[in-house]
């Protein structure tokens, strides 16, 4: 496939936008120049409208989108409790259709990759192959006694990696679900699959207090300093939410190179108490991203919502109005998670993978210029601003219309299993 945008204000890897042209062939940026006239099959103009890198959703559990406000309104524990359970009901067909559901969501909202923790991972990577999205797929791994999977989850895991190793859309990786659900074995044994496949990895950790007041009185250790000391922390963990760390822990994470996942809607309704200290982070050298969380706590899969919380929080909270400008937020969502998932993208350039999002065109992007994008962009816009999002060099969603999704389906399919979800909660 071929496509030409036209004009848009292309957002650059040293934050100075331009107004220019970008030819894509097959699945690369071929071209960027102030005037491009080649033929395409699509041409596309973007004018008044911006051109980001692809936003890269860090933190997802996207077949739980069909879940959505199931758990709305409950205190943390009676989340997780009732979530569990759920699991325990849910079939291979409400994975795959609740993953086709949240996947369509994104590409709407302008995520061209995503990083999920689940089971039945094989159900979602069927559905990443049918819409072409970018993932990275961790097959959840907790404890044996409190597993509701099929079979021993760290050898689900590790099934699930070889049979999608290589796959040009589903990077498999192994997801130890938390300090709370995986014993110390568990948490070595994930390490260890990690290592051996040489991937990435995923984890939630410092979520909320009760899971640092446990492991404390468990352990005399604090969540990342346990973790630490089982040789668990490394360049290539993904650890989700981090909002109850301390100075000394944050050092830890800077020093190991590991990567953080702010999710501000989710940890804010989920009623989590606090957030991340993103500043410090940064300061120490932690690679910063940014994720949604599910549709189950967060209730959508916006990832501008996200971005634009990420910044105000800090702002608010130390009275600094310069804090986290929208240039850092947008690296956070855009080139910071390649440093860890290892691909040629993130930012707009010749040779690099053709993930890019065009926003923008309404009256809440007014006055547009290049000097103002990245703020229009950060403060001024939300995921139903998204004009175009393109994966892998493919059109996959254009002004409303998605190419290749029977949207229709999707919406029946997941409605159905919604229903029977609230019949089986209320009975």
């Amino acid at each position: 496939m071929q496509i030409l945008l036209k004009g848009g204000i292309l957002l650059t890897e040293d934050h100075s936008p331009k107004v220019m042209d970008i030819f894509i062939d097959d699945n690369q940026i071929s071209q960027i120049s102030e005037r491009i006239g080649v033929e395409a099959e699509y041409v596309i103009n973007c004018e008044n409208k911006i051109i980001s890198p692809g936003f890269v959703n860090m933190h997802t559990h996207v077949s739980m989108s069909n879940m959505r406000t199931l758990l709305d309104d409950m205190q943390f524990q009676r989340f997780l409790e009732t979530g569990f359970k759920m699991d325990a009901l849910r079939t291979d067909d409400d994975v795959y259709y609740g993953a086709k559901l949240g996947i369509a969501e994104m590409l709407s909202k302008g995520t061209t990759t995503f990083l999920d923790m689940y089971y039945g991972e094989d159900m979602v990577a069927r559905a990443v192959q049918e819409t072409g999205i970018r993932s990275y797929l961790g097959w959840s791994i907790v404890n044996k006694n409190q597993t509701t999977q099929k079979g021993d989850p760290l050898k689900n895991a590790e099934q699930f990696i070889s049979r999608f190793s290589g796959n040009e859309l589903v990077t498999p990786l192994p997801a130890p679900h938390g300090i709370y659900s995986c014993e110390r074995d568990d948490l070595i044994a994930s390490k260890e699959l990690a290592d051996r496949y040489d991937l990435p990895y995923t984890i939630h950790l410092s979520e909320n207090r009760r899971e640092v007041y446990d492991i404390v009185k468990k352990e005399k250790k604090r969540p990342v300093e346990y973790l630490d000391g089982l040789g668990f922390l490394s360049n290539r963990l993904i650890a989700a939410h981090t909002i109850y760390v301390t100075l000394n822990e944050i050092k830890i994470m800077g020093r190991k190179g590991v990567t953080s996942v702010n999710n501000p809607v989710s940890n804010m309704k989920l009623a989590n108490g606090n957030f991340a200290p993103l500043l410090e982070m940064v300061q120490h050298g932690v690679n910063v991203t940014i994720g949604t969380d599910s549709a189950a706590t967060g209730n959508s899969l916006d990832m501008l919502e996200n971005a634009k919380l990420s910044s105000l929080l800090q702002k608010n909270y130390r009275e600094e109005g310069q804090a986290m400008p929208p240039s850092q937020v947008l690296d956070f969502m855009t080139r910071n998670p390649w440093k860890v998932l290892g691909k040629n993208s993130g930012v707009i350039k010749e040779g690099a993978l053709a993930d890019l999002t065009v926003v923008g065109g309404g009256p809440g992007q007014i006055p547009l210029r290049k000097e103002n994008a990245e703020r229009i962009l950060i403060y001024s816009s939300s995921g139903s601003d998204v004009q175009h999002t393109i994966v892998n060099g493919k059109l996959l969603y254009s002004q409303g219309k998605f190419l290749g999704i029977d949207i229709g389906e999707i919406r029946r399919k997941n409605e159905e299993i919604f229903d029977r979800y609230s019949s089986l909660i209320n009975s």
